[in-house]
């Protein structure tokens, strides 16, 4: 029995070592000296067509396209979609400016549907290069040419980092939720980035070349649809590229059934698409033999940082009893040396990305959060979440950029 105990706990203790691990190496190589993009700027500029889907957001969408408009040139277009909108959103984006089309089908509702929409809207005269921003970001001074330019060179997607905006007086669940969102979306994949591999895509500040668009499929209800799409464009041969020099900006939900919300969504998606997408990723790399799938893999596999922590604290816990009551002490030194290199992980990205904005005592908060975040993970279990949900907005403000 013993024996058996044993076994089980280390196999535990293994099966996290990789996810684990490869946070550690990721943001070990984010903080390495970052490698520049900016001979992207010497490269001819290509025509730019910038796809905002909105869904009610009438009360922030004016604010977003001013950051959009001055960055294009008379032989760009910023397009809005309007989706199913029961609000003023197509008013406001014509008086600011932008070129509105109307989408009505409650039936097929989300922002994949709303995209592929605005790509038939644009196939009659199709630009060099399509940039998405959803319609409550904002978008730095400089960074659609930045990333339109870079895709062009490349002829493959391209990622902006898309962090948001920190409020003038954060709460500790906040906090911790700024620092979670910036690991995911700039340290990671700049990690990534640093050791030459792809990057998945974040859903807003991103660029496609138009060649490239229509080698997959938009029009899905899928929740975490920029993720698939992401992996895609990658199983066709276009991986993704990240851009740490061009940022995009959106809103952490304050009221906290609204950021409840956003998080279900997210976190329920990531753990659905690593549970379907992984096996098939593996596959491709086996048969294709593309380092690239075997790394985006990886990096699938890691999930949500707060799961991360609860399933290694859950497991140090059992470990850590069985190695006082019979021990067995192998599995608990393997899950203490886990849990120092999520540590030392976490520890390198708030220092290096972090720490100007978020007080050191921000991680000291991140136990509260994982509470804060359980019943997310049993609703998982449950009754995993299927279906696109608005997240109620906390607009952004554009001096925060």
């Amino acid at each position: 029995m013993n024996q058996l105990l044993n076994f089980l706990l280390m196999a535990i203790a293994l099966f996290l070592f990789i996810p684990i691990g490869v946070l550690w190496v990721e943001c070990l190589a984010a903080a390495l000296p970052t490698r520049r993009t900016s001979q992207v700027a010497l490269m001819d500029r290509p025509t730019i067509a910038v796809l905002v889907p909105a869904h009610d957001e009438a009360g922030g969408i004016g604010t977003a396209l001013s950051t959009v408009l001055p960055q294009l040139t008379p032989h760009d277009r910023l397009i809005v979609i309007a989706d199913n909108c029961t609000d003023e959103t197509a008013v406001v984006a014509r008086e600011a400016g932008a070129t509105v089309i109307e989408r009505h089908d409650l039936e097929h509702r989300g922002k994949g549907y709303a995209l592929d929409f605005g790509l038939k809207f644009l196939a009659s005269a199709p630009p060099d290069v399509v940039v998405v921003v959803d319609a409550d970001c904002l978008v730095a001074e400089g960074a659609i040419a930045q990333i339109s330019r870079l895709a062009g060179m490349k002829q493959r997607p391209v990622q902006a980092s898309y962090l948001l905006a920190q409020p003038s007086a954060p709460s500790p669940s906040a906090a911790v939720s700024i620092l979670a969102f910036t690991v995911k979306n700039l340290v990671r994949p700049l990690g990534l980035a640093q050791l030459g591999q792809p990057c998945l895509l974040t859903g807003t500040g991103m660029a496609f070349p138009w060649s490239v668009i229509h080698q997959v499929s938009w029009a899905s209800g899928n929740i975490v649809e920029d993720m698939q799409l992401s992996l895609d464009l990658l199983l066709a041969g276009y991986p993704t590229v990240f851009c740490a020099e061009a940022s995009v900006t959106g809103a952490l939900p304050q009221q906290e059934q609204a950021a409840m919300s956003q998080r279900t969504r997210w976190e329920h998606g990531h753990l659905q698409t690593l549970l379907s997408q992984v096996p098939r990723l593996l596959q491709a790399w086996v048969s294709q033999k593309r380092f690239n799938l075997l790394a985006i893999a990886l990096d699938l596999c890691v999930p949500p940082l707060s799961l991360l922590v609860m399933l290694w604290a859950v497991s140090l816990i059992a470990a850590g009893i069985l190695s006082l009551t019979l021990g067995l002490y192998q599995p608990v030194l393997l899950l203490a040396l886990e849990g120092l290199l999520i540590l030392m992980a976490v520890t390198i990205a708030w220092a290096k990305f972090t720490r100007d904005s978020l007080p050191l005592a921000t991680l000291l908060s991140v136990p509260l959060y994982i509470l804060w975040k359980i019943p997310l993970y049993f609703a998982f279990l449950r009754k995993p979440q299927t279906q696109w949900v608005r997240t109620e907005r906390d607009l952004a403000k554009s001096q925060e950029l």
